[in-house]
């Protein structure tokens, strides 16, 4: 059993459909379905179940590519310890995020004291993130939504009210709060699909009874107030995101009252992974700094 045939087992495991397998993985596909032939025949068990030119991981292959997942996670994790002993990466930070408004203000107060950090950061979903976890590409994530599986940690941070911002003339802008009801009929401006804070306000729609009418769609928070201040829809906002928007002046800010919208920001990361001493001091940091954002929210209410 080789790591290369691990490596296209894992690929075409998570896709499914070996001719995209081997299109990622730049190999003929007659190749590549020997490949897997082999590693069946070395395991006595098939691991996919075939029908016609369709293949599906069965139950035998699901157990097996947990255990690929885990050993491929160790084994960069023993090359993240080796690195550290020759004193190299040891300034580096992995962080995904799903709200990367929070990232200015976080980053730069910690940049200010560990001024020879470098970070690496990335917009993903919550599924990219949980998967980038799993396979020890990333140090932490910061999510809206709970991360959750064997080995990883998720942290509540802090829970935050969600908001409904309306154009400056819209017929709700003299409004101090609403019932969310009461704008199932207007045209919604909202975070792509897959992101945490869409499923969230999806969810928030379904509860007070209708589907959100999506005008446009984006994965930019600034982008998307100023096409509400551009009278183009409305939009929900978190409270961090309106604090440090200053895209959102000329937007009105409404209270929801009915169903209660908020939403709890934690931070994610995998037990498994071998941390640095400065990315151990981050997690520290971050739980810090939004202990501290919670009691001056507190203080304003």
């Amino acid at each position: 059993m080789e790591i290369l045939q691990l490596q296209y087992f894992q690929t075409v495991a998570r896709l499914e459909h070996m001719t995209r397998a081997a299109e990622q993985l730049q190999i003929a596909q007659p190749s590549l379905s020997k490949t897997i032939s082999r590693l069946e025949e070395d395991l006595g068990v098939a691991l996919f179940d075939r029908e016609h030119r369709k293949i599906k991981l069965n139950a035998a292959g699901r157990i097996f590519l947990n255990r690929v997942e885990r050993a491929f996670a160790e084994l960069n994790e023993g090359r993240r310890e080796i690195v550290e002993l020759t004193d190299q990466d040891q300034k580096n930070i992995t962080l995904a995020v799903t709200i990367p408004r929070v990232l200015p203000d976080l980053l730069g107060t910690f940049l200010s004291q560990y001024p020879d950090v470098r970070f690496q950061q990335f917009l993903k979903s919550i599924s990219s993130m949980k998967q980038l976890l799993i396979e020890g590409e990333i140090d932490y994530c910061i999510s809206s939504v709970p991360i959750e599986g064997q080995d990883l940690k998720w942290e509540p941070l802090i829970t935050e009210e969600i908001y409904l911002i309306v154009p400056p003339n819209h017929r709700l802008a003299g409004r101090e709060s609403i019932k969310l009801q009461e704008v199932k009929d207007e045209p919604f401006i909202s975070m792509n699909s897959g992101f945490g804070f869409r499923s969230l306000t999806d969810q928030f729609c379904l509860e007070a009874g209708f589907v959100q009418h999506i005008a446009f769609e984006g994965d930019e928070p600034a982008v998307i107030s100023d096409l509400v201040r551009k009278g183009l829809g409305v939009a929900f906002v978190s409270e961090l995101t309106w604090l440090h928007q200053t895209g959102s002046l000329g937007s009105h800010k409404i209270r929801i009252t009915e169903p209660a919208c908020q939403r709890t920001i934690g931070l994610g990361w995998s037990e498994k992974r071998y941390f640095t001493p400065v990315a151990k001091q981050f997690r520290l940091f971050v739980m810090d700094y939004f202990a501290a954002a919670n009691s001056a929210r507190l203080k304003d209410e």
